[in-house]
């Protein structure tokens, strides 16, 4: 890859590839791209039939490497997840069998349907990038993105996401139901195989890295990244907030704005990234108090007061 211009270039028809695939969800899309060019690991949280499977594996399909899936379950065990370690008679030592988190993208479907003793398997392999058996650890592929589903409707037979594993979920997505005209153009051009499956790569892992390289290039100014902390910072001292974002939030939020700006083609970001993004990355960190909860105040309502209270940069230099 010459220079970033062409990069960018790549971003645009990896994009374009996907909204191909899954009509009508261009601005999750985007999103998507975001937190997969920065790095980060994704939650999809919707109702059944919204397509949070078929993007994963467009995803998969787009970017090249290996995919693998992993479907929840109560009886799933830790091991299953990470691999296990098996007695070799012919050897007369333990061999290590990979389990599926040994992959380049993971879905890990129903991830609320899992124990959370098996769902605490991933925070290392999330936060670390390895796993550790009987020990002993090992390295994941370069690079690992997860991205989990979990129905938000259904509580019998599953398990809440503790607090810690949802911080490290750089942001979440939610699909929602297609317009009617959407949707109408999916049950008119339905075909025995999904557009998902007749996707073809158009990058390979080296090139997804070397993007990742070249996104962190992208300059956050000094006045931005105060911008980011007050926004932050808000989130801890709010009264309708028992629980703030954490360090790690800021640190999302400020991978996330550069690998926007690198997705509309600038090498430097911009007070609307954080704008836009700042609900997307802190919407799932944070914990209502039991005040704003029988006001009947949501999230979204108490990040967007953030939004228009705390001062946006009116100079940055690019």
């Amino acid at each position: 890859m010459e220079n970033s211009s062409i990069a960018m270039q790549l971003c645009h028809k990896v994009f374009h590839q996907l909204s191909s695939a899954i009509v009508g969800k261009e601005a999750e899309i985007e999103r998507l791209l975001i937190a997969v060019l920065a790095g980060g690991h994704i939650l999809l949280e919707d109702v059944p039939g919204t397509g949070k499977t078929q993007l994963v594996k467009s995803l998969a399909n787009t970017i090249g490497g290996q995919f693998r899936r992993i479907q929840c379950n109560p009886d799933l065990l830790p091991s299953d997840i990470t691999g296990v370690s098996i007695f070799h008679p012919a050897q007369q030592q333990f061999v290590f069998r990979t389990g599926p988190v040994h992959t380049n993208v993971l879905l890990a479907d129903e991830i609320n349907r899992a124990t959370t003793k098996t769902q605490s398997a991933l925070l290392e392999a999330m936060e670390e990038g390895y796993v550790t058996v009987d020990g002993e650890g090992h390295k994941l592929p370069e690079p690992f993105i997860l991205l989990a589903t979990q129905n938000p409707i259904e509580f019998e037979g599953t398990y809440t996401l503790p607090e810690a594993q949802l911080d490290r979920f750089m942001l979440k997505l939610r699909l929602g139901y297609p317009s009617p005209q959407d949707e109408q153009k999916m049950i008119q051009h339905t075909k025995s195989i999904h557009p998902a499956d007749g996707l073809q790569p158009l990058m390979d892992i080296e090139q997804l890295l070397t993007i990742r390289d070249l996104v962190q290039q992208v300059h956050l100014d000094d006045i931005l990244a105060q911008y980011i902390i007050k926004l932050i910072g808000a989130t801890r001292s709010h009264p309708y907030l028992m629980l703030g974002a954490s360090p790690r939030a800021s640190i999302s939020l400020a991978k996330a704005v550069k690998a926007r700006a690198f997705l509309y083609q600038r090498n430097y970001v911009l007070p609307d990234d954080v704008k836009l993004l700042f609900p997307h990355i802190i919407g799932h960190r944070v914990m209502l108090s039991m005040e704003a909860r029988l006001q009947g105040v949501n999230v979204n309502q108490v990040l967007e007061q953030m939004l228009t209270t705390v001062d946006v940069p009116l100079f940055v230099q690019r």
